[in-house]
């Protein structure tokens, strides 16, 4: 697919380099034996003066060993493999030799010291060690990477990520819909949510860009998040990609622009065969947009922009503890695309916003249906927990049992009446993190703003694109209406047109 993509599965670097490396000296040798995430691999160091010269042609002035791990193919648990297509066999494999299920997703490698008898973890960008974070061990939530053997069954908790691939049987199980308007939200969830297939061609991209990047920025991981990994996306959902070069601040003005230039440098020139249409936008948080031709999908990606990592799995967390989560979120971004009130860039809300506002909501009720999982489970979303065990946690949380019995439908028309009729526009702020509307803090964040969303992890505004009146009037105007309308017609389709919705999918 991609130049390099002759090299999967196969290492083209020497022994001796790791015998060489003094990477994994570095790391505690108390950690138990893990897999790595497929979003991690072995690196050298990385020097800006190869970047250029690689992209001009000169293949000697980069570094002379990139090493590639190779994927160790396995199946998980007692799940059969499923068929997939020809380009995912690379990352196809056997049974792992343990009844217990691996909580991460289809692609992990295994790395031994070769120092020590016992396996360490190598992380790529590691942190400094006063840096370093995991679950306390007396805690009763805990990561399944902390323990070695013999930790029971997580069974209905939040679907690790490899039963995107392996669906769980809990999370096939929907809500039941014994009313009209509460049937027509399942059918149209059924009909639009991603699908397997729809991520397997969004990872094999990132996969494949993964490897191309990291000629230029050895040290560096490409993540797939957002709507593709938390849940919430769609079958015609884009791309969000995040490359994380260092677990540290960087500019975004200066330092991530310069890389995305050589990102879309690389998109243009090694890779236009494959990629069409990158385009760096010099937004707050830069982009390279860009269509990959091989998945038909359109990604954004940013550099360095950790906190979407996080709230990604915060998110997939609040998806999958609740049945009838999902299915109300999808129904809203369609009514606000439908509306042409779900576009940031034309100052109206962007979907993860719509999504904070449905679980605010959901958390808000008389009886709520949703916690604050990061009251409950600080310890699992701990901001400064390190990227390579911040897909762990979803899956060390149990379902939330709620006695609200509410129905799809009347949880529908509730939130419209919530933010028609009950929340204070002007004086509070949205806030998931503490699971209700709290005062506007007197920032300047939050001045002279419209609509206050608090981010769960940074507390910034992540509804600042709605900045003109005019734009606010309407989104509240939509809101009103709609609930209006689906008071009285119980009907999904005087809100948004259902054939449209499924057809755009």
């Amino acid at each position: 697919m991609f130049p390099n993509s002759s090299n999967l599965g196969r290492p083209p670097f020497p022994p001796k380099y790791q015998q060489q490396s003094t990477f994994f000296t570095k790391l505690p040798l108390n950690i138990p034996p893990t897999l790595l995430s497929h979003q991690q691999i072995i690196v050298p160091p990385f020097h800006f003066r190869n970047a250029g010269a690689l992209l001009n042609g000169n293949v000697e002035a980069t570094p002379a060993v990139i090493p590639v791990v190779a994927l160790q193919p396995m199946t998980y648990g007692s799940v059969s493999p499923v068929s997939r297509s020809d380009a995912l066999t690379s990352f196809q494999g056997r049974k792992r030799q343990s009844q217990q299920r691996v909580p991460d997703d289809a692609k992990r490698q295994r790395i031994h010291s070769h120092d020590s008898d016992s396996p360490v973890v190598n992380q790529a960008v590691p942190l400094p060690e006063e840096r370093r974070c995991s679950f306390p061990a007396s805690v009763s939530v805990q990561s399944p990477v902390l323990h070695a053997h013999g930790s029971p069954a997580l069974g209905g908790c939040v679907p690790p990520l490899q039963d995107t691939l392996f669906p769980d049987p809990a999370e096939t199980r929907l809500p039941v819909a014994n009313d009209k308007l509460s049937q027509q939200v399942l059918e149209l969830f059924q009909a639009c949510r991603q699908q397997a297939s729809d991520l397997d061609r969004k990872e094999l991209c990132r996969t494949e860009l993964q490897r191309e990047i990291q000629l230029i920025f050895p040290q560096s991981r490409l993540f797939l998040v957002g709507s593709s990994l938390n849940g919430f996306g769609t079958h015609t959902s884009d791309g969000d990609l995040c490359l994380v070069i260092k677990e540290e601040p960087m500019n975004q003005k200066t330092e991530a622009r310069r890389i995305l230039s050589l990102v879309q440098k690389l998109f243009s020139t090694k890779l236009s065969s494959y990629i069409e249409r990158p385009q760096l936008i010099r937004a707050k948080v830069p982009i390279v947009k860009f269509r990959d031709k091989v998945s038909n999908v359109d990604f954004d990606l940013n550099v360095n922009n950790v906190i979407g990592i996080r709230n990604t799995f915060l998110l997939r967390s609040y998806a999958f503890i609740e049945n009838r989560v999902r299915p109300l979120v999808l129904v809203v971004k369609k009514w606000a695309s439908f509306h042409e009130i779900n576009d940031a860039s034309r100052g109206t809300l962007n979907s993860y916003s719509l999504v904070l506002m449905v679980l605010h909501y959901l958390q808000t009720l008389p009886e709520p249906i949703l916690p604050s999982l990061q009251k409950n489970y600080p310890e699992c979303f701990d901001p400064t927990m390190q990227l390579h065990l911040v897909h762990q946690a979803p899956c060390t949380i149990p379902p939330y049992v709620s006695k609200n019995g509410s129905s799809l439908g009347d949880l529908l028309i509730g939130f419209f009446k919530y933010y028609a009729t009950e929340f204070d526009w002007s004086h509070q702020m949205i806030s998931v993190r503490e699971a209700k509307a709290v005062a506007r803090p007197d920032g300047i964040e939050w001045r002279n703003k419209f609509i206050c969303v608090e981010e769960p992890f940074d507390g910034t505004n992540t509804a600042r694109a709605v900045h003109e009146k005019q734009k606010f009037d309407m989104i509240r105007g939509e809101l009103a209406q709609a609930w209006r309308l689906l008071r009285e017609e119980k009907d999904l389709n005087c809100i948004l047109s259902l054939k449209a919705a499924k057809q755009k999918r």
